[in-house]
């Protein structure tokens, strides 16, 4: 199994409008901060409105709430999040203290966390203007991984071990995770880790990976129980098929298409894949946790789960989970408590059930005088008791006696069946001898 992480967005930039271009990443056109009309930013931002977000808003816009962010690492100098990034690390040994410089992999520039948090927590950049996250007044922790890097001491699963527990320990109430193994298992550190998070509260928000960046079917961490996993629609509302994967675990679904970020540079770019529905839905379990502060994790997810739109859709699925987000009906809607296992009791019994074979037996301690000869001598031969030699026992029950025993019933059943059958012979042949003399 391997043990690279990956981000799941498939493809981070294509182009907005022709005209608001200029510049290049990853093969893709980009905007210039200064040359948009952050307005028309605005105005790209569908799912504020498609999906109930701002309804949403006369309640709550998720003040109070801590969203960590266990990616690249989120630069808080960027407008949108100024002021939004309030603490954070860096495991992967790459980065800064704080986690707010982008960690490069091999392949990329590290801009996918800023991208990340900006949807979820982004403020805008004056009346109207900027881009704005799913919950604007949320609090980011930004803990840096090098995802997929080889300069990094650390393997990338430890790093998110290592990640989770250290956004328990510092607040958080929500963790957003738009990464994945690209496999249905995780390691056994995860146990842990995830398990610490659930004990303490916390809501773990995954995303379930891309087709199009090969992963054909939703993987670990989405496949965790206890984990709120996404799975990503098309500006339609349909099933995405390169920007999402599919699977059984699949929670709820988000938009993954045609979403708007904003880059390290302060650049605007609009990004495929469930790395963006996964903060989409973190952002609305943020605005549940501040509208309801009393709900427990399991009750947050429950409401979020219990309100999404099955949209003309047989729910629950693997392609759409439960149905598509609403952030209106989840901060407002009545919802009936949770009812089932909890993210932690849905953990521990896979833990239970799963890793069993994988437990260290202990030996029993061996008194003094009986412990073993040592290495160097011939261990004693074992006692022969000649009585136990003739006493039947499991083995020579099974493979002597009743095999023997039925030998002898069939041999005696032949032995009377052949005495039958010379009797019946005589007596035919003496009542033809006394049949032709008379």
């Amino acid at each position: 199994m391997t043990s690279v992480t990956r981000r799941v967005s498939a493809g981070v930039a294509i182009a907005l409008a022709t005209a608001l271009f200029g510049g290049t990443i990853a093969g893709s056109v980009v905007l210039d901060a200064p040359a948009a009309h952050a307005d028309q930013i605005r105005d790209l931002q569908y799912w504020l409105g498609d999906y109930g977000f701002t309804e949403a808003w006369n309640t709550t816009k998720g003040a109070g709430v801590t969203v960590a962010v266990i990616d690249s690492g989120v630069d808080g100098s960027v407008a949108e999040l100024n002021g939004a990034v309030t603490g954070g690390t860096d495991v992967s040994g790459l980065g800064t203290p704080d986690g707010q410089t982008p960690v490069a992999g091999d392949d990329d520039d590290g801009e996918h966390g800023t991208l990340v948090a900006s949807l979820l927590a982004g403020r805008g950049t004056g009346d109207g203007t900027g881009l704005l996250g799913v919950a604007p007044e949320a609090s980011i922790l930004s803990v840096s991984v090098g995802f997929g890097s080889t300069r990094s001491a650390v393997s990338n699963d430890d790093q998110i071990a290592q990640g989770i527990r250290w956004a328990v320990d510092n607040g958080a109430d929500v963790i957003n995770m738009s990464l994945t193994r690209n496999t249905l298992y995780w390691p056994e550190s995860w146990d842990d880790a995830f398990l610490y998070a659930f004990e303490n509260d916390v809501v773990v928000v995954a995303a379930a990976g891309n087709r199009g960046s090969g992963t054909t079917e939703v993987g670990a961490p989405a496949t965790i129980p206890g984990v709120l996993a996404v799975g990503g629609v098309d500006r339609n509302k349909t099933a995405s098929f390169d920007a999402s994967s599919q699977g059984i675990t699949i929670a709820v679904s988000a938009p993954s298409e045609k979403l708007v970020g904003v880059m390290p540079d302060s650049t605007y770019v609009q990004w495929d894949g469930t790395s963006a529905a996964a903060p989409i839905v973190s952002g609305l379990v943020a605005l549940v946790r501040a509208a309801y502060p009393y709900l427990d994790a399991a009750g947050v997810i429950n409401r979020v789960i219990a309100t999404a739109n099955a949209n003309g859709q047989t729910v629950p699925s693997p392609i759409y989970g439960n149905g598509l987000i609403d952030a209106g009906a989840a901060v407002t809607r009545y919802v009936a408590p949770a009812a089932g296992a909890t993210p932690s009791e849905l953990l521990a019994e896979w833990i239970t059930l799963h890793r069993r074979a994988e437990i260290e037996v202990v030996p029993t301690e061996v008194p003094a005088a009986e412990a073993p000869a040592a290495a160097d001598d011939d261990p004693a031969l074992p006692a022969q008791n000649v009585l136990n030699a003739w006493l039947p026992n499991q083995l020579t029950l099974t493979y002597i006696s009743l095999p023997l025993a039925v030998l002898v019933v069939f041999g005696i059943l032949v032995t009377l069946f052949g005495i039958g059958a010379t009797r019946h012979i005589r007596r035919i042949r003496r009542n033809l001898e006394d049949f032709a003399h008379s």
